[in-house]
């Protein structure tokens, strides 16, 4: 497995920064390690539902989760207000870092993500390839 780490910075969005990581260094088979850090304005689509969840408060990041490619990213985060109330849900584009957000990532050298339309679900789930060469 290669390791990358990344600091992102006051104002960058968490999601739109991944995905251009993704593309710059083109992971195939990108896994989030951790995540730590904290948002100023957080959006997640809530579970099982087509609505997004949007605060304009400052929350810190507990945990982010999830599969990276070219093909497209699944994230999960889980994030906590000033009382320690805990949230969770799929990360969207606008998840603004406040302070910082410290990122490992791990790249699965043998294999491949892709997503495709699975006929049971409807949407574009995981499918695991092996690299060529892997």
């Amino acid at each position: 497995m290669k390791t990358y780490a990344l600091r992102l910075r006051p104002g960058q969005d968490l999601k739109t920064e991944l995905i251009h990581f993704v593309s710059e260094y083109q992971l195939q088979a990108g896994i989030v390690l951790t995540c730590v850090g904290s948002f100023q304005k957080t959006s997640l689509r809530m579970a099982g539902k087509d609505v997004v969840r949007t605060w304009d408060e400052k929350m810190e990041i507990l945990s982010l989760v999830g599969t990276l490619s070219a093909e497209g990213v699944h994230l999960h985060v889980a994030v906590s207000d000033g009382e320690g109330q805990a949230y969770g849900g799929h990360l969207v584009e606008g998840c603004l870092i406040y302070t910082t957000a410290e990122i490992v990532l791990g790249d699965l050298e043998a294999l491949k993500f892709m997503r495709v339309v699975d006929p049971a679900t409807g949407y574009k789930e995981l499918e695991i390839g092996k690299r060529h060469g892997g």
